[in-house]
Parts: structure tokens; sequence; C-alpha cells
């Protein structure tokens, strides 16, 4: 009982205080809903079917038929960046959730053990924190081959180092705290210890730099798409469209709406990120009482 009450879960009274002060975190709240909802609904929202070619109205630009124009095969821009959530935004989010689940299992095991157990888990985990994201990204997406799922599975074997660190250090330091110590003291076991008590007390930190992951996920899957190392050249993608707009440079529209899907979705999850940092901060919270 005294390790229940002493793993504190997320206040959502502080979250829902905290954005209404935080403008900026509403804004991108907003943003993101508006978002998720333009792609769960794009079917009904698109003008055009996306994969709908007409070469006689290729390269058009901004107009009442086509809003966005059209590209090199005529095919509807609006309708393919409408389109291109579908496959970005759970690109980012599937990235950033198993990164998160594989990363808290091998930090959370290595600070709670300790010793030899915990020094083989991090020198293996500094394997991969060697290369640089993208860099090691592109090598094990182009060695799989170009694919949404394969693109995805380079982005997850690369992102989890991070979360795996950040998560062996909150581990460490709050197993020492009283309240675990009675929670062992009561009989629970090692694994419920580990889950019950002590991870709740570390969910916050990594909630925040899981929220500003997203962003960049979706960034480093545009930019593999971009490189071709993404889904196929058909496929609405934003990172994609803005490659294929790169041979028709005269043509902006091709790379600048898709452009700024990219820009209004990562700026929206770095304002909700930046709010939530600040409701971690202590020194913050103190301010909200």
């Amino acid at each position: 009982m005294i390790a229940r009450l002493n793993a504190s879960p997320i206040n959502w009274y502080l979250i829902r205080v905290r954005a209404g002060q935080n403008p900026l975190m509403v804004v991108g709240v907003v943003v993101c809903v508006v978002w998720l909802l333009i792609s769960l609904f794009a079917a009904q929202l698109a003008p055009y079917d996306p994969l709908q070619q007409n070469v006689m109205a290729r390269l058009q630009g901004p107009s009442d038929a086509h809003w966005f124009g059209t590209d090199q095969l005529g095919r509807d821009v609006l309708a393919r960046v409408l389109y291109g959530g579908r496959t970005s935004l759970p690109a980012g989010l599937l990235v950033i959730a198993s990164a998160t689940v594989i990363g808290t299992i091998f930090g959370a095991i290595g600070g709670y053990i300790g010793g030899l157990g915990d020094e083989l888990l991090m020198r293996f985990t500094e394997v991969f924190m060697a290369f640089p994201i993208i860099i090691l990204a592109m090598a094990i997406a182009a060695a799989l081959g170009p694919s949404v799922n394969n693109a995805v599975i380079a982005m997850v074997v690369v992102w989890w180092p991070s979360y795996a660190r950040i998560i062996r250090s909150l581990v460490i330091s709050v197993k020492s705290n009283e309240y675990v110590e009675s929670a062992r003291a009561i009989g629970a076991s090692p694994v419920r210890v580990l889950f019950r008590t002590i991870l709740p007390n570390c969910v916050a930190p990594a909630l925040v730099m899981a929220t500003l992951d997203v962003g960049n996920a979706i960034l480093i899957f545009a930019g593999l798409s971009f490189l071709g190392l993404g889904p196929e050249p058909s496929s609405p993608e934003w990172g994609r469209m803005v490659s294929d707009g790169i041979d028709y440079f005269d043509q902006w529209w091709l790379s600048t709406f898709p452009g700024l899907a990219i820009l209004t979705v990562v700026m929206a999850l770095n304002f909700i990120g930046d709010g939530l940092r600040d409701l971690a901060d202590p020194r913050t919270r103190k301010t909200l009482r």
C-alpha cells in the first residue's frame, strides 16, 4: 500500500492548468488533433484520388480546380498531402512507441540489477549510440531495402538506446527511496517492485522526451523517404513528395505544401513537448499550486 501511494501517476490536473497558462501548448494540441482528423478522414476530404494521373494537367499551379496544384504526373498535390499524413504520422508514432518500450525494458532492468548485468546492457546500448542516428538508419534501411516497414525498423533500432539511458538513470535514482524499501519489506517481488513501484515514478521525463521525439522521428522518416529509402515512389508521403519536387524547382508548390505539412506537425509536437517539460520541472510545478 505504501509503495502504491508513493508511485505518483501523471498529474492530469496540473497538465490542464499548465495548458491554460501556455497558449503555444494549446496551439500544438489543436494542430496535432487537426492533422490526426485530416489523416483519418482523408478519403472524405481529398478532392481527387491521390494516385490518379492526368498527364494533360501535369505541373499546373494552384487554381480553383487544384488548390495545391498538380505534380509531374498530373496528380492533385492537395489530395496527396492529405493522404500523406496517413503514412508519416503513424510511422513517427510507431517508431517512438516501439523505441520507448524497448528502451524502457533494457534501461529499467540494467538500472535495477546493477553490477555486471548493467555494464553489459549499457555497453550493448553504446554500440548503437556510437553512430549518428540518421547515418545508421540510412545504412540499416538500405540493407533491408526501401519500404515503410523497413524504414520504421531501421529507426527503432537506432532510437531505443537513448530511452534505455534515461530510464536507467531514473531507475538508479529512484530505487533507493524509502517507499521502494517499504515495497520490498512487505514482500513484493523484484518484478513488481520494478514495474509497479519504480517505473511509475520515471514516466514523466520519458513522456516529455517521447513527445519531442515524435516530431524528430517524422523528420527522420521524411529524410529517409527523401533519399528513396522509405515508401515506394508512387506513395503519397510528405518526404517523398519533397524529394519529387527537387527536379522541378520552378514549380514551387510541389515541395512547399508537403514541406509545410511537416513543419506544422513538428512544430506542434515541439510546443506540446516544451509544455510537458515545463510541467515536469519541479520549479515550474511550485508556481501552479
